[in-house]
């Protein structure tokens, strides 16, 4: 350790005009790292300044480095750890704490003391040691030599002196002229002593010659002595002096000290009122809209809501520390609660107001939609009610209680207003299906009658309950009379007749566009009301698929959901499902109502389901598009899986009425019944589904029925005991053939081809039967089927008039063909 001592105090200290009093090897605790020393130094030149430096090795490991230095005046602690146990752990408390852990104990020890001397001795501040050994303080101090505190030489510190340059030089001149003083030591030595007696001999004769001189020195030190004697007394006047002065400074200091204390509390009090008054206290004319304003106007509107919010930022202010304590704040608080409960109460009694006057005002225009296939318009309401919009949600923040008992309120008046609309507007929607007169002007006077009994209650469930009665039989006779005109249609075509085809296809075109009526009037009504809803209560929009409710809640329209803490705002998950909770209980009527209807449609005629099912899907295609979670979407799709149902259950009707297909005995079998239907629902699918979202249903309902068409063709062609079971299956399958050859149905191609080869196959066998018989009984078929064959030719250039007029859509031959080819093949034969 001392060959390192003196390289670091020759390469690192020296160079800075600093002396190296005590070095320890350390390293920090906790971490692997190279070890590192900390020196503690001073400087050779005054004032002396004491530092404590770390100095390690240079990674290449060849030389040593300055690090860092701290000065000793900035160290607070020493904390050895622990002053009983040997322990080489210590911190030093700089600037921050530093953990080292010394080579060893004695190394730690050695150097905590010098810090102690130096601090002793250089410092005014004193180091707090802890955890240090009494024993080692005071072996630093020994009890009578204060010198080492007040005054000395640095030499008392340490007992290393490094040599000057020129005590080196001389040494070296020294040992030059002895050349054995490095190989023979002791001679060198023994000849230092002997010249060292020599000069200690003439140093004596020196100072016994200059003993006149030395007397001289002593009388100059004597009356050096009084002098200092004398300078001491006036500097003890001095200080005297000066102590007084001290005094007087120190109270000044003192005073000024509380001078500055007391702006500085100033300053801060002055700085909290200016923060309460400005953020605590609202304007009068605020106050006053709260308490007076008028909810009606716009302008008294605007007031109360900047009133509000103001009210609400004096509220939620963020208090610093002690502030809830005063007991003005205290006051101010409660003052801003009261006005805010008064505020809540008196906008909440408003608005329910308006919710009945609006109610009452919008059913006194029921009267002028009664007689026509459109809902009245809300706009006019949901526009006067935004304009509480800001002061809802300041409701909502503040008094959620009263927030939640306007939304039942607003629920409860506007679905009862909403269910006598949408009851109203169905039964004129059943009436013009039906096409009864005297019903529809019974019904065009009973909202009158009816809107002045709502108007002296305050319930709005009793219009609809009067028009189920009439309702009820006004569908029985709607649905005889359409079952007599679905099956006079029938026989009608099976005898040529197209006057009762014509009468249903106007029929269906009537249903369609009623039937799109309704779903047109209902889709912009549910989504205007599921956006007003959501501006109006702040709630927010669906953006995924709500969950599915009990039956609790479907039965209350949801509102138990929402009591899960009454006063608490709902979570915005919850805000979604709330929106939905809401338009489920306003308009609850519309999902049963609409299955009323497509009852009804489909009761009227079986094939109303192809344009339920096309018009259905639509708009629940598009209400997808919009918000596939919204109101609107989840109810249409509900009402589509019922029309499925109705389409499916045509399907199957139809085929069911192929299988009970009787055929007289007696009569001759041309073309089938169920042949000809088939072409009617194929040609009525393929202009109702075209381009449809649903195309696939009609292919699977397609593949269903042609097979039961050609099932039971062949079960109705070997049944047949008057016409030959070949003539049954060529006249039907060449029907076949021909409708799906004209409709070109993309997924009955390979039963198109079926249809043909069956065609072919009866119609060869047909020919070679006929040419086994006599030739007279021949002759009398080949003019019966020539007549037959012209007969069909015209039947179905008919069908083609009334179905297609005006677009140049022809047969592929005419009658004279025909009848030229008959003419050939019997000139043939």
């Amino acid at each position: 350790m001392t060959a390192i001592k003196h390289a670091l105090q020759r390469d690192i200290f020296t160079p800075n005009d600093e002396r190296l009093l005590s070095i320890v090897n350390v390293c920090k605790a906790g971490k692997k790292k190279k070890n590192c020393f900390l020196c503690a130094t001073v400087t050779t030149e005054r004032p002396v300044q004491v530092k404590v430096v770390k100095v390690k090795k240079s990674d290449k490991g060849d030389f040593y480095k300055r690090q860092i230095a701290w000065a000793l005046r900035d160290l607070a602690v020493v904390d050895a750890k622990d002053a009983i146990k040997e322990n080489p752990e210590f911190d030093l408390h700089f600037e921050k704490i530093y953990k080292w852990v010394a080579s060893s104990t004695a190394e730690k020890n050695a150097f905590i003391s010098c810090i102690w001397k130096l601090n002793q001795r250089y410092l005014r501040k004193k180091i707090d040691f802890v955890n240090v050994s009494s024993q080692l303080l005071e072996e630093s101090v020994p009890s009578g030599e204060n010198q080492s505190v007040t005054g000395g030489d640095e030499e008392a510190v340490d007992e290393y002196q490094e040599l000057n340059a020129r005590e080196e030089q001389d040494i070296e001149i020294m040992m030059e002229g002895c050349e054995y003083a490095i190989s023979n030591a002791e001679a060198f030595a023994e000849r230092l002593s002997r010249e060292l007696q020599v000069l200690d001999g003439a140093n004596i004769q020196s100072i016994m010659a200059s003993e006149k001189q030395v007397n001289i020195l002593m009388n100059l030190l004597d009356e050096a002595l009084k002098e200092v004697d004398q300078i001491e007394l006036k500097l003890s006047s001095y200080e005297e002096m000066l102590q007084s002065v001290k005094e007087q400074m120190d109270q000044i200091s003192e005073s000024n000290h509380l001078i500055h204390l007391s702006n500085t509390n100033n300053v801060k009090l002055l700085s909290e009122i200016e923060f309460l008054v400005n953020h605590m206290d609202l304007a009068k004319g605020h106050i006053k809209a709260l308490q007076e304003g008028d909810l009606a106007s716009s302008r008294g509107i605007e007031a109360c809501t900047n009133a509000a919010d103001a009210l609400l930022q004096c509220m939620n202010v963020a208090l610093r520390p002690g502030h809830d304590m005063l007991l003005a704040v205290k006051q101010q608080q409660q003052r801003f609660s009261d006005l805010r409960e008064h505020f809540a109460r008196r906008l909440a009694s408003h608005l329910n107001n308006v919710f009945v006057q609006q109610g009452h005002d919008q059913s006194s225009t029921l009267a002028q939609h009664s007689v026509e296939l459109t809902l009245p318009n809300h706009h006019p309401f949901h526009r006067d009610l935004l304009r509480y919009a800001k002061l809802m949600e300041w409701l909502k923040s503040t008094d959620y209680g009263k927030y939640e008992g306007l939304t039942k309120n607003y629920m409860d008046y506007l679905s009862r207003l909403y269910e006598r609309e949408i009851k109203d507007f169905f039964e004129v929607a059943k009436i013009k299906m039906t096409g009864t007169t005297k019903e529809s002007k019974k019904f065009a006077t009973l909202p009158r009658k009816e809107s002045a009994v709502k108007q002296e209650t305050e319930s709005l469930h009793g219009s609809s309950g009067k028009l189920t009665g009439s309702t009820s039989s006004l569908n029985k006779l709607s649905v005889q009379s359409s079952g007599n005109r679905r099956s006079q249609s029938s026989s009608l075509l099976d005898m040529g007749n197209m006057s009762a085809s014509d009468l249903d296809v106007a029929d269906r075109t009537k249903f369609d566009k009623i039937f799109e009526q309704v779903l047109s009037e209902l889709e912009p009504l549910c989504l205007a009301e599921q956006d007003f809803i959501s501006k109006f209560f702040k709630l927010q929009q669906h953006q995924s698929m709500p969950g599915t409710m009990t039956e609790a809640e479907e039965l209350d329209g949801g509102t138990s959901s929402r009591q899960h803490n009454a006063g608490t705002p709902l979570p915005v998950s919850s805000e979604k499902d709330m929106i939905r909770q809401m338009m489920i209980k306003i308009f609850r009527c519309i999902e049963p109502e609409l299955n009323n209807l497509i009852a009804l449609g489909d009761k009227i005629d079986s094939f109303n389901s192809l344009y339920m099912l096309v018009k259905m899907s639509h708009h629940v295609w598009t209400a997808q598009n919009v918000d596939p979670a919204s109101f609107l979407s989840t109810t249409l799709g509900n009402v589509l899986v019922t029309v499925k149902r109705n389409f499916d259950k045509c399907i199957s009707n139809q085929i069911r009425q192929m299988e009970e297909v009787k055929i007289s005995k007696k009569s001759k079998v041309g073309i089938l019944p169920f042949v000809a239907e088939f072409e009617e629902f194929a040609g009525l699918a393929e202009s109702i589904f075209k381009n449809a979202e649903r195309r696939g249903d009609l292919d699977k309902a397609y593949t269903k029925l042609i097979r039961g068409v050609f099932v039971n063709v062949e079960k109705v062609a070997n049944e047949s005991q008057k016409t030959p079971r070949d003539v049954v299956m060529m006249e039907n399958f060449h029907h076949i053939f021909a409708t799906l050859s004209r409709l070109k149905i993309s997924c009955l191609e390979a039963e198109k081809k079926e249809a043909k080869q069956k065609y072919t196959d009866h119609l060869q066998s047909y020919v070679i039967y006929s040419l086994g018989q006599p030739l007279e009984k021949l002759n009398v078929v080949w003019h019966s089927m020539q007549d037959e064959f012209i007969r069909q030719y015209k039947h179905f250039e008919g069908l083609i008039a009334r179905c297609y007029p005006g677009s140049g859509v022809t047969m592929e031959f005419t009658i004279q063909d025909i009848l030229d080819y008959c003419s050939s093949i019997a000139q043939s034969h």
